[in-house]
């Protein structure tokens, strides 16, 4: 007879093991923030954010991992270097190289994932290979349209 599956108390929990990752309160506490963020953070938001204090290289580490794992992305930024968003349930590892456009508000300067628009193909001149694309739109979310 095969063992019981492991009893998993809440989302989050299912989530890291869906993933192959352990659960510790770290990873919890940063994946609770991201997901529940319609918007990526940079590591330094993540940090200030976090109660209970999780050390920088943990975060860091936690980051990472989460990323190796298909938990979480990186968002391009224009000014502010990277930031990270929780990944949609259907992401892959796959999906990081060649997923979806992001786009930040001067105003607010939140980053935000559009998921429903993918990247279009370029065309590369012989020669050339990319490892990664990334496609940044700036301008005014909608947020900020409605209360300017």
């Amino acid at each position: 007879m095969l063992p019981a599956p492991p009893v998993l108390p809440d989302r989050l929990a299912h989530t890291l093991v869906r993933h192959g990752l352990r659960e510790t309160p770290a990873r919890r506490a940063v994946l609770a923030l991201l997901s529940g963020r319609g918007y990526a953070l940079t590591g330094a938001e993540v940090e200030r954010e976090i109660s209970g204090g999780i050390d920088r290289v943990t975060l860091y580490r936690t980051l990472k991992s989460f990323e190796e794992h298909g938990l979480v992305h990186r968002v391009p930024d224009d000014a502010d270097g990277l930031r990270y968003a929780a990944c949609s349930i259907e992401c892959t590892a796959r999906a990081h190289f060649d997923n979806h456009v992001h786009f930040k508000c001067g105003v607010c300067r939140r980053t935000y994932c559009l998921n429903q628009v993918p990247i279009p193909a370029v065309q590369l001149p012989d020669g050339f290979w990319a490892e990664r694309r990334d496609y940044l739109l700036v301008g005014t979310c909608q947020l900020c349209r409605l209360a300017g």
